[in-house]
């Protein structure tokens, strides 16, 4: 295992209906995160689109490998020779009516190196307060891992945090990645305790860039995109509004805190 620190980023906005638009501000988060030092940049859930239609993500949605979200993040990786999480941008489903809330991360060369579509698909009805990703999200179903600057990571997207069990079949990473749109009802309560639980209970770092705050329509999102270190303290964070957060994932303290801890040795059930 290297012993190398990683500096990664998470990058906050505050999407709306405009691809293009959206763009932009990715692009321009993008270059200070890449100021800031960061090897490995992550942009948060939706960060190509949020409209008040649901259907426009099915209009908007790309096949496979081509199409000018992809070509955006491609180039972005390779003109910055970083590590690029994509968020999540929509992708060709099975059903002609939905699309796979896919993660797309590419290499420092712009190459694609890995693919998660999101398992576990958000509903919440609270009085006016209603949400129901089924539909126009097909659920994904396989873990995801792959291998960076940072040595393993782990893929997973928003509502996936509240499922400690998709967390354990990852095995042992040294990153968890989680691009989020929480609601500022669900972030407000469980946001930052879930965050900490997941690195805490998988003894790794975890970086969580998200939507934050009133998008066009109304919406609000919960923001407060962070990075925790595996003892659970939060290393940076934002409050709401676009913006980084930047931290170095230290292979060093996670061999220290499993070796002082060996809690993932312990565990005795599958």
């Amino acid at each position: 295992m290297t012993t190398e620190t990683c500096r990664v980023a998470a990058v906050q906005m505050v999407s709306g209906p405009d691809v293009q638009a959206n763009l932009r501000s990715a692009e321009t988060l993008i270059a200070e995160a890449v100021d800031g030092g960061a090897q490995l940049i992550a942009l948060p859930e939706y960060f190509p689109l949020i409209s008040t239609d649901d259907t426009a993500k099915v209009v908007a949605r790309e096949a496979e490998g081509q199409g000018p979200i992809q070509d955006f993040l491609s180039a972005q990786a390779a003109r910055h020779g970083v590590w690029l999480i994509g968020g999540t941008l929509p992708l060709q489903a099975q059903s002609a009516g939905k699309v796979r809330n896919a993660t797309l991360v590419f290499g420092p060369d712009g190459r694609r190196m890995a693919r998660y579509d999101k398992i576990h698909l958000f509903s919440f009805c609270r009085g006016e307060e209603r949400y129901d990703e089924s539909v126009t999200i097909e659920a994904g179903h396989e873990v995801v891992c792959f291998d960076g600057p940072c040595g393993r990571v782990g893929l997973s997207v928003c509502y996936d945090l509240r499922f400690p069990e998709l967390f354990r079949r990852m095995g042992e990473v040294n990153l968890i990645v989680l691009p989020a749109a929480f609601t500022w009802t669900t972030g407000r309560a469980h946001w930052e305790v879930l965050l900490r639980a997941r690195a805490i209970e998988n003894q790794c770092y975890v970086l969580a860039p998200a939507q934050g705050g009133r998008h066009a329509g109304g919406r609000m999102t919960w923001g407060h995109s962070l990075i925790c270190d595996p003892w659970g303290e939060v290393l940076d964070c934002l409050d709401e509004g676009p913006g980084v957060v930047c931290a170095d994932i230290d292979p060093v303290r996670i061999a220290a805190i499993r070796e002082s801890l060996p809690a993932l040795r312990h565990r005795c059930l599958d």
